[in-house]
């Protein structure tokens, strides 16, 4: 796709299909999905293509996704009338249209069909596993605890050596309150594996986590906290429930107002409690870094 003769943003939006397509396709077969936010039909295909593309990533295969509300100019380029539309990329290249196919068993045929034909290279199952752990990591930031986890499952299947796609799971896992199976599955893990940063920073997670709470529950606390509103232990509880529960905006709120009004009670608990909590998160997220910079705010004005 050339870029010669196009304006600023018409130029980007070949850059970002070169980066997200082009170059996956020199030597693997891209899925390309067009899809919209507001498109049911879309929203019911994407499980079907992530799960088809994890399970045919070590056959070089690859999903790529296109909201053709944000990139309007690429959807034109190829000339999509109506969504969901599926192509088969490679080097660069339509090869086959895909949208047809709407089942698994209908997905597995179209693809077995075009690497058939194709000297697709499957390379290294690690490399391929980039784009997939990446849209598990998106599902999960997303909040879709449970497409996430299953995202994660399907990929452990490939690599279950894989310390990125063992903490996704676990993660997707508490974030979908099922922390008993997210436990399972950390107990699960060789020794060596277990030391890893990333299975280190799922387990912190997964101990915040506990067992989870109820909405009840996670309830009564609230009205706790809110009758005691000097009371550190009420709002520490708080806040550990409300993270258990998925909530993590408002137990960073609790913990952040208890380090204003009560930065010492208990050996600066509730300092600790938020310390343990990016940690769980992980540093590079954007959210800890949000709070982050509210906590610097609050300690160093």
């Amino acid at each position: 796709m050339a870029s010669m003769g196009l304006n600023l943003d018409e130029q980007k939006a070949v850059e970002r299909f070169r980066k997200d397509v082009v170059d996956p396709s020199r030597d693997k077969l891209v899925i390309l999905d067009f899809w919209a936010e507001w498109c049911g039909p879309c929203k019911a295909l994407t499980p079907v293509l992530e799960k088809v593309a994890a399970e045919y990533a070590d056959k070089g295969v690859v999903l790529a996704k296109l909201n053709v509300d944000e990139e309007q100019f690429i959807a034109a380029q190829f000339q999509v009338r109506s969504i969901p539309t599926v192509y088969a990329i490679f080097q660069g290249q339509p090869v086959a249209d895909l949208t047809s196919a709407r089942t698994e068993s209908q997905l597995r045929a179209a693809i077995d069909q075009v690497l058939a034909q194709l000297p697709i290279k499957a390379g290294e199952v690690e490399e391929d596993l980039t784009p997939l752990i990446a849209m598990g990591d998106q599902v999960l930031a997303e909040g879709d605890g449970a497409r996430a986890a299953s995202i994660f499952a399907q990929i452990a299947e490939i690599a279950p050596d894989n310390a990125a796609v063992q903490s996704g799971l676990i993660r997707a896992l508490i974030a979908d309150r099922r922390a008993d199976e997210a436990q399972t599955a950390l107990d699960a893990l060789p020794e060596p594996l277990k030391t890893d940063p990333l299975l280190v920073q799922a387990a912190s997670a997964l101990a915040l986590a506990g067992s989870g709470v109820d909405e009840s529950e996670l309830g009564m606390l609230r009205a706790a906290a809110a009758e005691r509103p000097s009371d550190p232990e009420a709002q520490l509880a708080l806040a550990q429930a409300a993270f258990a529960a998925g909530s993590r905006d408002e137990a960073a709120d609790v913990l952040l107002k208890q380090i204003e009004t009560a930065p010492e009670w208990n050996e600066g608990a509730a300092k600790a409690k938020l310390l343990q909590i990016f940690e769980a998160v992980g540093l590079e997220d954007p959210w800890v870094s949000a709070q982050r910079r509210r906590l610097s705010l609050l300690l160093f004005g």
